[in-house]
């Protein structure tokens, strides 16, 4: 492996573990703790130094409870937005069926499926959900601010929005009445 793979893989592993452990509300106190690292070694790792052992990594990733593989890999794209009238359409040879994949997931996900009624005024704020957490919404009428706080979108008619829902976010209607339809995704 070149120096740069090297550094590059070096960095992501720091990101991962700064990432994960702030995911999970830990201090580098407490992960260390949990991890049986010293602060000191956990900390170097965070900021990109050192060559951790397998040995180390597998007791991180144990500590905050996620699969091993979350240290090497870079963050899921934390929101998508579709608009109406974009996406991948898939059109039935032999009838006027059209349909648009929106998002997919995996088996072993639950999907917690609501249709949602709000009047404009105080916005719905929630608090984060359990983590891992994946809100999918679709406008079906008026005109929508979600998101997650900070990252709110503007959405009409038609316009699909995925964003995090382990973190606080919110729903607004904009329009006098709107209606969405909310799929809660949690693994």
């Amino acid at each position: 492996m070149s120096e740069s793979a090297k550094k590059a893989m070096t960095a992501a592993i720091a990101a991962a573990i700064t990432r994960e452990r702030t995911k999970a509300g830990l201090s580098l106190s407490a992960l260390a703790a949990k991890a049986g690292l010293s602060k000191s070694t956990l900390s170097q790792l965070e900021a990109g130094g050192g060559n951790p052992s397998v040995e180390t990594l597998w007791a991180i990733a144990t500590a905050l409870g996620i699969p091993f593989s979350f240290l090497f890999e870079a963050p899921p794209a934390r929101t998508t937005l579709i608009r109406a009238g974009e996406g991948k359409r898939i059109d039935a040879e032999s009838s006027a069926f059209q349909a648009v994949l929106l998002a997919s997931c995996t088996p072993q996900t639950r999907h917690d499926i609501y249709q949602v009624a709000l009047s404009a005024g105080k916005p719905q704020c929630n608090k984060a959900h359990p983590r891992g957490t994946l809100e999918h919404l679709i406008v079906m009428e008026g005109e929508v601010r979600a998101g997650p706080k900070g990252a709110e979108e503007v959405l009409q008619q038609g316009d699909y929005y995925a964003f995090p829902g382990d973190e606080p976010h919110l729903y607004e209607a904009l329009s006098p009445h709107a209606r969405i339809m909310l799929v809660m995704e949690s693994g």
